[in-house]
């Protein structure tokens, strides 16, 4: 029986970056479920960093109790400005992510190091107003964003990809929770999108609690090494009080 007095655990919040959606989370959704976490992938519409902070707001708002916001990718950047003033934010968790400071986009980060091979493997279809959706060749797909992944399910992952709006990638963030908040990164040492040492950059930057280097995984981390995943995000939740 349930101790009537233990505290509940505090909601796990996923948020997806570009060219995946919320669905790439299940391996890490399944774990986190088995330990008792309540879990909820929020589906990012990757159109501009400022409205998907403000939809994310609007996800967390519905939430009771505290929450651990967790980001892959350009989701980093997406929570680093939602958790912003939100007191039931307590922990912060990037998985292969960006944590921009105010001020930097994450293109910007993504060239502040040499190692990204993403540029020529997209696609971009104008949108009509001057901007455009970026989504990854289908061809290109497996070797840039998860080679570690089985052809079959990279295959699936291509063609369900998001694409994310190019103003996104280049909005400057305007709000930096990690400064107030406490982080814990995890790093796949063989990430292609994200170079390598502007994530341990990050990391650093952060003064995160944890970073975890999984050896040769790609940038679709979370669906190759869900449990990995898994255990660096209930880290996090276990520091909640």
């Amino acid at each position: 029986m349930a101790d009537a007095g233990a505290k509940p655990k505090p909601t796990i919040v996923l948020v997806h970056g570009a060219f995946a959606e919320s669905a790439s989370w299940n391996g890490v959704i399944a774990r986190l479920q088995k330990k008792g976490y309540p879990v909820v992938a929020a589906a990012n519409p990757l159109r501009s960093l400022e409205g998907d902070i403000n939809y994310l707001r609007q996800v967390l708002a519905g939430i009771h109790g505290p929450i651990v916001l967790v980001g892959h990718s350009y989701g980093g950047a997406v929570i680093s400005g939602a958790a912003a003033g939100n007191s039931q934010v307590k922990a912060l968790a990037y998985i292969a992510a960006f944590a921009p400071e105010k001020g930097e986009s994450a293109l910007e980060l993504s060239n502040k190091f040499p190692g990204s091979t993403l540029g020529p493997t997209l696609n971009s279809n104008p949108l009509g107003d001057g901007s455009n959706d970026l989504s990854i060749k289908p061809d290109k797909f497996r070797a840039q964003f998860a080679a570690d992944v089985s052809r079959d399910e990279a295959a699936l992952a291509a063609a369900t990809q998001r694409p994310v709006r190019d103003v996104a990638l280049t909005q400057k963030a305007t709000e930096a929770a990690w400064h107030n908040i406490p982080s814990w990164f995890l790093i796949p040492t063989a990430d292609k999108n994200i170079p390598l040492a502007a994530q341990q950059f990050m990391a650093e930057r952060a003064n995160a609690r944890d970073v975890v280097e999984i050896r040769g995984a790609s940038h679709s981390v979370a669906v190759s090494r869900p449990l990995e995943t898994a255990d660096l995000i209930i880290e996090a939740a276990k520091s909640v009080r």
